[in-house]
This record gives structure tokens, C-alpha cells and sequence, in this order.
């Protein structure tokens, strides 16, 4: 087993972090219309959240896990919904 090391939430708060700017993106352009760029940064965001989840398993730390899952799971659903909404948008 690996040395336990400090709980880092750091991974998580740099996923929500982008979360935020990618809907800061999409609100500006109008949000049913959706946004490619706001969608992608969201979407990135869940990089950091997919180290805070090794990290948590490292860990074995329930609350860092548990926060990093649902990074995961807003980072995703942010950018496909930004996503998907400018494509309905050009299907208009």
C-alpha cells in the first residue's frame, strides 16, 4: 500500500473552476443557443476531476472520491448540454 498522503481536493476545484468558465461562455452567447468553446472547456474539466479520482482511490478516501465522481458527472453534463444545444441550434 502506498504512504497515506493529505487529502487533495485541489484536482476537483480546478474541474469546477472550468465548469464555471464554460458556462460563463455559453451564457454570454445566449444559453439556448448553446457554445462549441464553453461546451470543449467544460468538458475539459473533467481531466482534473479523473486525477482527483486516482487520487482518491489512492487515498482510499471516500469524500475526495466521492467529490471527484461528481465532477465528473457535471464536467460532462455541462459540455454536452452546451454542446447539444448549439447543435439543435443549427438545426434551426
Amino acid at each position: 500500500m502506498a504512504e497515506p498522503v493529505p487529502d487533495s481536493k485541489l484536482p476537483v476545484a480546478v474541474s469546477l473552476g472550468l465548469v464555471a468558465v464554460g458556462l460563463i461562455i455559453g451564457l454570454i452567447g445566449g444559453f439556448t443557443h448553446g457554445s462549441w468553446p464553453g461546451g470543449l472547456i467544460a468538458g475539459l474539466g473533467v481531466l482534473p476531476a479523473m486525477v482527483g479520482l486516482w487520487k482518491g482511490v489512492q487515498q482510499e478516501n471516500q469524500t475526495t472520491l466521492g467529490l471527484s465522481v461528481v465532477a465528473v458527472l457535471v464536467s460532462l453534463g455541462v459540455g454536452g448540454l452546451l454542446i447539444i444545444l448549439r447543435l439543435v441550434d443549427y438545426a434551426r
